[in-house]
């Protein structure tokens, strides 16, 4: 069953809004961020990331962003331009705002984590006057990136950008990437997910992503009442995402779809949910099964988890395919089926 249609006349599959930043991933791996002496650089943040996965699986993105009027905003739009994702609407800034950094940390096998460089932060310099109605309307749906949420004048340019999509009837996908950077308390943070959560066809989040965003609404909700209550808005599809455990998909006929983790030797602990986002999108665009796109996106998380990039890593469909042929070779043919 189809639980949102798209109109495939649309020149771009998606128009995502949000963070497009630098990752620096150490190559010294397995000791801490103080003792990591040289690092490879990458485009980053997760919308950025979803982007060119997207791209990469042959699709077709359009993005609205401000980046850095130097050297390293210019590194960003090349890698774009250089994915085939179209970058008219990235705008630079003009008071000498600087990209966002990020400072990744392997210090083993199984601990990694992020250190981010977000003050006076490019991204959240997006401005209303930045959201052209007539590229949004281009677009078969459109990404909002929560980051996105966290100030002014950026979380206006992502209301301003839903309230179109609405007008135009394109759908909204809520990726709902919390990072604790720049958000004052938690009240304001449930305030402006929930208002976007609320216009939102597509949500996919943690189950701590979703706390959050419920905070003002109800606490302690089960996931199953987390999706019923998001179903009750607009949501056609919630997902839940619970690291090692898996993630479900929640559908709005009352169905839900669980998916586990592929094996793998992991890397890193993060990057797997941009893979995972960008590969469960490419499946909706196909019209595939709500399986088939979860598996498809727990796969290329997998794969992103057992790499030392991110947007660099992105893997094609045909590696995504090949992956999990393997994978079911090894493990058996039901390996990531809950």
């Amino acid at each position: 069953m189809k639980y949102i249609e798209f109109d495939n006349s649309k020149k771009y599959d998606l128009i995502l809004l949000g963070r497009v930043a630098v990752d620096l991933n150490p190559v010294d791996y397995y000791c801490p961020l103080n003792e990591s002496t040289t690092f490879k650089r990458y485009l980053g943040g997760s919308p950025a990331n979803i982007a060119v996965g997207l791209a990469r699986l042959g699709k077709k993105c359009g993005f609205f962003a401000r980046v850095s009027d130097d050297q390293l905003g210019t590194f960003v739009t090349d890698y774009f331009d250089k994915e085939g994702i179209d970058v008219s609407h990235i705008v630079r800034c003009r008071n000498g705002e600087k990209i966002g950094l990020t400072f990744t940390e392997i210090k083993s096998e199984t601990e990694s984590s992020i250190v981010m460089y977000r003050n006076e932060a490019a991204d959240l310099k997006l401005d209303v006057e930045d959201i052209d109605e007539e590229y949004l309307k281009q677009a078969k749906a459109v990404l909002i990136s929560g980051t996105a949420l966290a100030e002014s004048p950026s979380r206006e340019a992502a209301l301003k950008a839903v309230m179109l999509a609405k007008k135009n009837n394109i759908p909204v996908i809520f990726d709902i990437d919390y990072r604790a950077y720049n958000w004052k308390n938690s009240d304001e943070i449930s305030i402006y997910y929930s208002a976007v959560a609320k216009q939102a066809d597509v949500i996919l989040g943690s189950r701590e992503e979703y706390d959050l965003t419920e905070k003002l609404i109800e606490e302690g909700r089960t996931d199953e009442q987390t999706a019923a209550y998001w179903h009750s808005q607009n949501a056609k599809i919630v997902i839940i995402k619970h690291g090692k455990e898996g993630s479900t998909a929640y559908t709005n006929d009352g169905k839900s779809y669980s998916i586990k983790p592929f094996p793998v030797k992991l890397l890193k602990s993060f990057g797997g949910g941009d893979g995972y986002a960008s590969a469960f999108l490419y499946g909706l665009f196909e019209g595939w099964d709500i399986m088939d796109c979860l598996e498809f996106g727990s796969a290329s998380a997998a794969m992103l988890v057992a790499s030392h990039a991110c947007s660099e890593d992105m893997p094609s469909a045909e590696a995504v395919k090949e992956f999990i042929k393997k994978e079911k070779e090894e493990y058996g043919e039901m390996v990531a089926r809950a």
